[in-house]
């Protein structure tokens, strides 16, 4: 019996993955392991649309920042001319363009880089002077620093605004069914790993698993690190593109 892979984004990136997997022949259903939510005041969004075309550059940390903060956008308003959009990696990338943020207004790791991560996004905007310029920074409640770090030491003036909560997973009865089944036969199943809040989630969720034969793939260093923490006893590491995934499974499953 083939692996069935477990997509633990949240739904709609979930939803994505599970198509583009099942295209390319991999059995893949949806276990959505962290929550998205609208903040609670939206109107330091609307400032911050406001603020916007003074802006050098928005930096988006995830698809979920885009797509909250683009819910917001004022009616017969488009993306303002010079400034630039800043994308971790291709979900990013293409729910950016998706939502009217022209190409040429996108910047974004390399395609060869070894990681979509905010160190190969800094690879591209430390090539730019950065002194005195403003950038907002669209994330969730919470979230790594490091970025708006590196902007700010570089001379930016850093504004955040958050555009979406995280949460914990509210299971429906399917995924509640497909967490029990995955439970008691882990070997017919695989962990699909993007985020290590993903896995801290799963562990409240199943505080007494056994998780030594349990395998999963993660899609950065530092989630695989997180995976093997919890106990599993098999993390296999893949770049997060489709292609890398769909290679790593195959291998997996030979």
């Amino acid at each position: 019996m083939a692996m069935q892979v477990l997509v633990t984004r949240p739904v709609l990136q979930a939803r994505e993955w599970v198509e583009r997997l099942t295209l390319a022949g991999v059995p893949a259903q949806s276990l959505p392991l962290i929550g998205i939510e609208a903040v609670l005041d939206p109107e330091p969004l609307r400032e911050a649309w406001r603020q916007l075309p003074s802006m050098r550059l928005a930096l988006f940390v995830s698809p979920n920042a885009a797509t909250h903060f683009f819910a917001l956008q004022p009616a017969g308003g488009g993306w303002p001319d010079g400034v630039l959009a800043a994308s971790p990696g291709p979900g990013t990338t293409e729910t950016l363009r998706r939502l009217g943020v022209p190409t040429n207004q996108i910047v974004e790791p390399a395609p060869d880089a070894p990681q979509f991560d905010s160190e190969a996004l800094w690879v591209q905007l430390a090539r730019e002077a950065w002194q005195g310029a403003a950038v907002l920074v669209v994330r969730g409640t919470s979230g790594r620093d490091w970025l708006a770090d590196q902007l700010r030491e570089a001379g930016a003036t850093v504004e955040r605004v958050a555009a979406y909560r995280r949460a914990a997973p509210r299971l429906d009865a399917a995924c509640a069914a497909l967490l029990q089944a995955a439970l008691a036969r882990p070997r017919e199943h695989l962990w699909f790993f993007s985020s290590s809040e993903a896995i801290d989630h799963l562990e409240g969720l199943a505080p007494q698993a056994d998780w030594a034969v349990a395998a999963a793939l993660a899609t950065h260093p530092r989630i695989a690190a997180r995976a093997r923490a919890l106990g599993m006893g098999a993390v296999h590491e893949a770049r997060p593109t489709v292609e890398a995934v769909v290679a790593c499974i195959q291998s997996i499953a030979s």
